[in-house]
């Protein structure tokens, strides 16, 4: 992970992040390799790395271009010779693969200085923090070993100087303009030389040492033209991670692990639209495992850790990815299971469960809230300061809630068991949604009922596109135009409406600030998959549908190159932000491209 022009910008870049123990534990290892080309008398810096009030080397004043498919490439022109780096990753192992070609017609020598992190992909690096065993090995390998894990670099054929040095004051500015801490140090445990000829190469394999002893395969096709379901489906199969125990979807990179309403609203689209079915039911089965009261975790967790169950909607979402997963591929071994799933989810909802959660036995809707907890996926919190509580009844959460009454009164009626418990429960919730949260003054429906919210917010959109969605017919047409006025922007729907008293519409500044518009402007491209099944759900208008997809897939090629971003400004020009590559903007904008090109 790192930049076109080659500089680290955030804390999390390197040219080896491995995963020592996958999926949550991460480690920058190999942070980057400083550059040099000699040609005649004169050298000149191929990488660019940026301290503290300077940049040294300036080697992207010399950058021809930068490619990027399976691995990327940078090709420089220095004093008229061409010369090529290609990064490729190693699959299922921590091993990168970094080459050197001379593409030009006079020979060169290339001096290469690897700059190693050795850290906790969260944390900074300092030279009080480190203290290495550096071990040189006769046959082209330095071993770099600090705290139990080793970082081992194979450089067959070149020259090496074992002279160990401290880089000092590199700066991130990303996580400046996050308000953290942008100050690293790397360690440099030797300097490699090359002799190249025109046309030679060299290459350097850095890895966890298991890595090296691996027989690995790496990757190496440039990128070629794709059509954009091909790009969609490429990005879709980067946050699919399998470990030795289980196999999960990361929510999203470079900083978050596998959560539980993520995984069930990307789902759909990172797996069942990938061909990846029977990792979607590995899935489901896994957070099953760790259900407790009626409700998925929040996180998932490892033997031996406590999991957080603040969350009403990622149980309500693990029905909806059941039924998805069903319809893609029958099962009935897994739907009998599932249905035991959905019927222990709604028995503790109907007896109320953590958190207040609980069905009110006078409409049948969900409620929910407990003070200073923030349970909908509106989950944004400054301190003890929750920005969006949203305590009552939430209205995609009824929304989702019937979806489940709906599914699981179909698994039952297709597996001959009796549906009419659930038949029942569903009717009367979704009679009471039509009933309380229509609000034709504003023209839209309520957020939360009890107590009443007519913010207007998007999440009356998830209750208007589920596959048993309970709000249809000509108030979600009414809500839809006031939606697409107010909400709908190129880049994905508003949190909050622009003409609202709390609207924030640019996500900057320190993580506090923020937090502080996360859901209260800032726009989400996830949202864009609930949209465009609501239309096509509400109007049938294909093209209405398909035209809100039209920018969001150009992001592909910017910000996190071949994913997108968890949000964007809400006000234009609208910046891109939070995560680079984020599994629900990638899984749903896939999703909602196939819905619209069936």
């Amino acid at each position: 992970m790192g930049t076109v022009v080659g500089n680290n910008t955030r804390r999390y870049h390197g040219h080896l992040v491995a995963a020592t123990e996958p999926p949550e534990v991460r480690y920058v290892l190999l942070d980057g390799i400083e550059a040099y080309v000699s040609i005649g008398a004169n050298s000149d810096g191929l990488s660019s790395n940026q301290y503290v009030g300077t940049v040294h080397p300036e080697g992207y004043r010399n950058l021809e271009s930068f490619t990027i498919g399976d691995c990327a490439e940078w090709v420089w022109n220095v004093r008229g010779s061409l010369i090529s780096k290609r990064i490729s990753m190693h699959e299922s192992v921590n091993a990168v693969t970094i080459t050197y070609t001379n593409l030009g017609e006079v020979g060169m020598t290339l001096s290469l200085r690897p700059l190693v992190a050795h850290k906790f992909y969260h944390d900074n690096f300092r030279v009080t923090d480190f203290y290495p065993e550096l071990l040189l090995f006769p046959d082209d390998r330095t071993v770099i070993a600090h705290q139990g894990i080793r970082l081992a670099i194979e450089h067959p054929g070149a020259n090496r100087t074992p002279t160990t040095g401290w880089y000092y004051r590199f700066e991130h500015p990303r996580e400046t303009e996050r308000g953290l801490d942008p100050i690293d140090d790397l360690f440099c445990p030797c300097e490699l030389q090359y002799i190249l000829g025109p046309g030679e190469s060299v290459s350097l394999v850095a890895a966890t040492e298991d890595g090296i002893e691996a027989q690995i395969t790496k990757s190496e096709s440039i990128a070629e033209s794709h059509s954009v379901e091909d790009s969609l489906i490429s990005a879709a199969r980067h946050f699919i991670v399998k470990a030795p125990e289980r196999t999960g979807i990361i929510a999203g990179y470079p900083w978050f692990t596998d959560w539980g309403r993520d995984t069930m609203i990307s789902l759909p689209g990172i797996c069942l639209e990938t061909g990846h079915v029977a990792e979607a039911r590995a899935i489901l089965s896994a957070y099953a495992s760790q259900m407790r009261q009626g409700l998925i975790p929040n996180r998932f967790v490892d033997k031996g850790e406590t999991p957080d169950y603040n969350t009403v909607d990622a149980s309500l979402w693990f029905g909806n990815a059941i039924y998805l997963t069903l319809e893609r591929e029958w099962d009935e071994s897994f739907a009998r299971t599932a249905l035991g799933w959905l019927a222990e989810i709604i028995e503790w909802h109907r007896k109320g469960t953590r958190y207040g959660i609980k069905v009110d036995p006078a409409d049948g809707l969900v409620t929910q809230g407990e003070p200073g907890v923030q349970l909908t996926w509106m989950d944004a919190k400054v301190g003890d300061w929750v920005v969006t509580p949203r305590h009552g009844k939430p209205v995609e959460v009824n929304g989702l809630w019937v979806n489940l009454l709906r599914v699981a009164e179909h698994l039952a009626i297709k597996l001959g068991s009796s549906a009419q418990g659930y038949a029942e429960l569903a009717d009367q919730a979704e009679v009471s949604m039509r009933k309380k949260f229509w609000h034709p003054r504003v023209g839209h429906y309520l957020d939360t009922i009890e107590p009443d919210d007519a913010s207007l917010r998007p999440n009356q959109l998830i209750a208007m596109s589920l596959p048993f969605a309970p709000l249809t017919g000509d108030e979600a047409i009414l809500a839809l135009g006031k939606i697409e006025r107010d909400l709908l922007t190129p880049m994905g729907l508003r949190t909050l409406g622009p003409k609202e008293a709390s609207y924030v519409g640019r996500f900057e500044g320190p993580l506090d600030k923020r937090d502080a518009a996360y859901h209260q402007g800032t726009a989400w491209p996830w949202l864009l998959g609930p949209y465009v099944s609501a239309v096509m759900k509400v109007t049938g208008d294909k093209k209405r549908a398909q035209s809100a997809l039209t920018h969001i897939v150009t992001s592909l090629q910017s910000y996190g190159i071949g994913g997108i971003a968890e949000v964007y400004d809400g006000d234009a020009p609208q910046y891109p932000g939070g995560c680079p590559w984020q599994a629900w903007s990638v899984g749903e904008v896939l999703r909602a491209w196939r819905e619209c090109n069936k």
